[in-house]
């Protein structure tokens, strides 16, 4: 449902090329800002059931001190969320009206389906937060479970509608209009099942990352004091494990995602992988480093198999291959840092089952750990720009140019100013809030027994 920027050689159709490239920023940002929130409301509520899940199994109630602040500020970024979510859904129609205008009733049952899922979300996240102290342990873990299956549900409607972008499926056009339209086709399109995973993955990868790297500051916080908290190192490692177990999955994913591509979308891959000129025995390359043939051998499994450069493709369409080659390494650099803590992270709690060592709750290990969260969400933002404007200069793959579907009427920039102004007071409230929520209040203690005269 989105149109990544930022591509400079936009082509002017009704409206100006000031307006046409404001409409693609605005919508870009705010799909940007909605992103991450999307992320943390796709995990943090997973976070939070299993660190109660584990509450209930141990009898330890860090763990359930820990699932009652996370949950509280997942309702916290679930309330921005939906407002960042709302105004993308306007943005859908006032930005695009020919794409929405033509396109609309092939893949309106996906939003449909969304609202709904959205809706049994907040519901379930209102009993929950509500629930705490006023249903049983077992009937309160059991509210939440629908939160996190209606939270993935949701990403999932909504994931099927930009596959679609991708891969058009379920009408026909004829003479120009749309006919025999298939919802359910259009929805499970072959671009459905790989999208999916790899967002899913992704939006739990980000939010353990993001949410360990707090964490991780405050337990360097306290080795620098000299004292051990198990609430920080609690809070650290479940959130982190869970990042952990996602970045192998994640990098297989990847490498299916990136062979779809290459069948389906020839432009997209060959300027993610920087592919200028038809060739057998295309090298691999990355930033100065080129191995030959690696790339032929690595897709076809043939060291000499053909591969399509941009000189294959027509001129007037082909995405602006710096920005997604940029953006394409960028994913990639980030996700091997992530990588590389997952196994350094389950190499040291190997050796602490054994014994040999303790988990590294101090040192560099720490210090790669604060900055996780955000190289999970920069990788995140990074594969959003290869998918969106590796797609360019298409809004529907093959089918409706982007400069087709933008509202012809004049002022479009003024909007993005707008926006800009409003999203900033709505991050920094954000802020506000969730540093507020960060401090760990202190235990009340117990009043003193009265004396009772003799």
């Amino acid at each position: 449902m989105s149109f990544l920027p930022l591509a400079a050689d936009a082509v002017a159709g009704a409206a100006t090329p000031a307006d046409f490239m404001a409409a693609r920023q605005q919508m870009a940002f705010t799909l940007g800002f909605h992103i991450i929130l999307a992320s943390i409301g796709i995990g943090l509520p997973a976070i939070t059931l299993l660190a109660e899940w584990r509450s209930l199994r141990t009898g330890d109630t860090v763990y359930a001190e820990l699932a009652r602040r996370w949950m509280k500020a997942a309702g916290v970024l679930f309330a921005v969320g939906a407002v960042s979510g709302t105004v993308l859904s306007f943005e859908m129609g006032t930005l695009w009206p020919g794409f929405m205008d033509k396109y609309g009733q092939v893949f309106g049952a996906a939003f449909a389906l969304e609202g709904i899922a959205f809706f049994i979300e907040a519901i379930f996240m209102g009993i929950y937060l509500y629930g705490w102290d006023r249903l049983s342990p077992k009937a309160h873990f059991v509210t939440g479970i629908p939160v996190v299956i209606a939270g993935l549900l949701s990403a999932s409607f909504v994931v099927t509608v930009n596959s679609w972008m991708n891969q058009p499926r379920g009408f026909k056009l004829v003479n120009g209009q749309v006919t025999d339209v298939d919802p359910l086709a259009a929805m499970f399109n072959p671009a459905t099942p790989v999208q999916a995973v790899h967002l899913i993955l992704a939006s739990l990868m980000v939010c353990g990352f993001l949410v360990a790297s707090v964490y991780a500051v405050a337990l360097l916080r306290d080795h620098r004091a000299g004292r051990v908290d198990r609430y920080n190192r609690l809070g650290f490692a479940v959130p982190f494990s869970l990042g952990a177990v996602c970045a192998p999955l994640q990098v297989l994913v990847g490498d299916w995602a990136s062979r779809f591509v290459a069948d389906n979308q020839p432009a997209k891959f060959a300027a993610m992988e920087g592919i200028e000129h038809t060739q057998a025995g295309v090298p691999f390359r990355f930033a100065v480093f080129e191995i030959p043939n690696a790339l032929s051998l690595m897709l076809k499994f043939d060291a000499h198999a053909t591969l399509r450069g941009m000189d294959a493709i027509p001129a007037d369409q082909r995405p602006p291959a710096e920005v997604v080659k940029i953006a394409f390494e960028v994913m990639i650099v980030a996700g091997m840092f992530l990588l590389a803590l997952a196994a350094w992270w389950a190499f040291s709690w190997w050796r602490a089952r054994r014994g040999a060592a303790d988990l590294p709750w101090r040192g560099w290990f720490l210090r790669a750990a604060t900055v996780a969260g955000v190289a999970a969400a920069v990788a995140m933002e990074a594969g959003w720009t290869v998918t969106e404007v590796g797609r360019q200069p298409w809004i529907v793959y093959g089918v409706m140019r982007t400069e087709e579907a933008v509202n012809p009427n004049p002022g479009l920039r003024f909007g993005l100013y707008v926006v800009l102004v409003v999203y900033a007071v709505l991050a920094a409230a954000t802020v506000s809030v969730l540093r507020r929520m960060r401090r760990r209040p202190e235990p009340t203690p117990l009043p003193e027994p009265e004396k009772v005269p003799a």
